[in-house]
């Protein structure tokens, strides 16, 4: 006999229909679910190489409709938050890189198109960098940055 408690049992089953129904009404499809992973451009070691593996190239151009928030000086580069703003129209997506890191791509958010043009998270930032807002829109790249300071590495530092 197996031994499953029902409250386990019942929150599994409700958790099921709820992802049942999810895709029953197209609101969750495989195509989301099951998204490529860009491997490549996350254990890429410089910028450039991260960029060129995510989009396809490393063009950048400066753009003042882009905000980037993060703080001046992270105690601890374990966790930082970093949020970008940008009222470019059609975006794409929004990278975030932190240019010393040893792997600089650190999130990467594929938008909708009728999704307004911000993200928010924690990065990870091993010292002291440029943290760097990269927004695909309309086939280009546009970007931002911000210098960091870090106090306690938070990648292995």
């Amino acid at each position: 006999m197996i031994n499953m408690k029902r409250r386990t049992f019942l929150k599994g089953s409700v958790a099921a229909g709820a992802v049942s129904a999810a895709v029953g009404a197209g609101l969750l499809t495989p195509r989301m679910v099951l998204a490529a992973w860009p491997t490549n451009a996350f254990q890429a070691k410089s910028v450039d190489s991260a960029l060129d593996a995510l989009s396809g190239s490393h063009a950048l151009e400066g753009s003042d409709k882009i905000s980037i928030r993060a703080p001046d000086i992270a105690e601890n580069g374990a966790v930082v938050p970093v949020s970008v703003t940008t009222t470019i129209d059609g975006v794409e997506s929004i990278s975030i890189l932190a240019e010393k890191n040893a792997t600089p791509l650190t999130a990467s958010f594929v938008l909708g198109p009728t999704t307004e043009g911000f993200v928010s998270t924690r990065i990870k930032m091993g010292k002291t960098s440029s943290v760097i807002a990269v927004v695909k829109a309309g086939g280009k790249l546009y970007s931002t940055g911000k210098e960091v300071k870090v106090t306690i590495g938070g990648c292995g530092g």
